[in-house]
């Protein structure tokens, strides 16, 4: 059955039934079944919008973690490298969960769905407020960066003015997403944005290598520090990409102008005890910052027809999203103007 043709932002509850709507329980645990594991049918879905993850208790009361990729959003090959790069930062005992091998293999596949395993680890979100959590973690992150340096991804995407910026702007404008009346005032304001952002990173040009990509507090889990292996730790990798250092910096700051100051010069207490990093980058974050403001609308949009969409994001486009958008554009380019933070 087609897709019935809904108005921009508006979810259609008519269309062809999304991909995952074919996930039953019964689909996950027949999937981990095969790989031989002895699941007791014990299965609780964990926070999670992106890709599908599942706890699942076995009959030795041992705890795994089921991730089911989101259809279409990467290759085989991609996710393999994902996979590759976690193995490399567990080998050089960087604290990352990384998948478990079954039959030599990492990634695997049931009913439609690619699929990997990994040890359940829990934790809670760091105190970001607390000056020797976040050196640690600069620590943490200057150690994954360390072993990112050491190659490069030849499968998955670099974080760009491209990627982020030209290409989100353009998939929006292609499917109709922005309404009307908001649509001229976003591409303006939108082109400008982009090209404030290409003139500052042709100015200030840095390495590119592995990173974790998507760095926000969300994605690390504290663990005790009087606990074997405690502290920072990543359960997962699966907005790795290449890009700049300061990528995976930026996201832990917040507050006022002198509060990111102060919690920066933190992190690169800790990041410059295990790297150097260019203060030239950090001219970058409000550039990164903007590309990622564009690139999260096209993330969204490219999402609306997941069952789940409406419970997470049932705000998303209406003219009073957008009308939001252009305004973070409008002070996205003030920010991106003013002098960087320098610590």
């Amino acid at each position: 059955m087609p897709k019935t043709k809904t108005l921009p932002g508006v979810f259609d509850t008519h269309a062809t039934p999304h991909a995952y709507e074919a996930l039953t329980p019964d689909v996950v645990l027949d999937a981990l079944a095969d790989l031989g594991l002895a699941v007791d049918g014990r299965l609780t879905a964990l926070s999670s919008y992106e890709n599908r993850v599942y706890q699942v208790m076995l009959d030795d009361d041992q705890a795994l973690v089921a991730k089911f990729y989101r259809p279409e959003r990467w290759r085989d090959a991609q996710i393999l490298e994902e996979h590759a790069f976690a193995a490399e930062l567990m080998a050089a005992e960087v604290p990352m969960v990384g998948p478990l091998s079954f039959a030599g293999k990492t990634l695997h596949h049931a009913h439609g769905f690619a699929f990997s395993v990994s040890p359940r680890r829990g934790g809670r979100p760091p105190e970001l407020d607390d000056p020797e959590v976040l050196e640690w973690i600069g620590r943490f992150i200057a150690r994954m960066h360390n072993v990112g340096a050491q190659a490069a991804f030849t499968q998955r995407p670099a974080l760009d003015v491209h990627t982020f910026g030209h290409a989100s702007r353009d998939w929006l404008v292609q499917h109709t997403i922005i309404p009307l009346d908001q649509q001229r005032a976003w591409l303006s304001m939108c082109d400008q944005a982009i090209a404030i952002a290409q003139e500052k990173i042709d100015a200030h040009p840095a390495a590119s290598l592995r990173l974790h990509g998507d760095c926000h507090p969300g994605n690390i889990l504290w663990t005790p520090t009087d606990l074997p292996n405690g502290g920072p730790h990543f359960v997962d990798l699966d907005d790795a990409r290449m890009g700049p250092a300061v990528q995976d910096l930026w996201m832990l700051v917040s507050g006022d102008r002198a509060q990111r100051t102060q919690q920066l010069s933190m992190l690169l207490d800790g990041y410059e005890q295990m790297r150097e990093l260019s203060r030239s980058e950090l001219a970058l974050i409000e550039p990164l910052r903007t590309l990622r403001l564009i690139h999260y609308s096209a993330w969204l949009a490219r999402r609306r027809d997941d069952p789940a969409f409406v419970q997470h994001f049932s705000w998303f486009g209406s003219s009073d999203y957008w009308a939001g958008q252009i305004h973070m554009l409008e002070e996205q380019c003030e920010a991106m103007q003013e002098p960087p933070l320098w610590v």
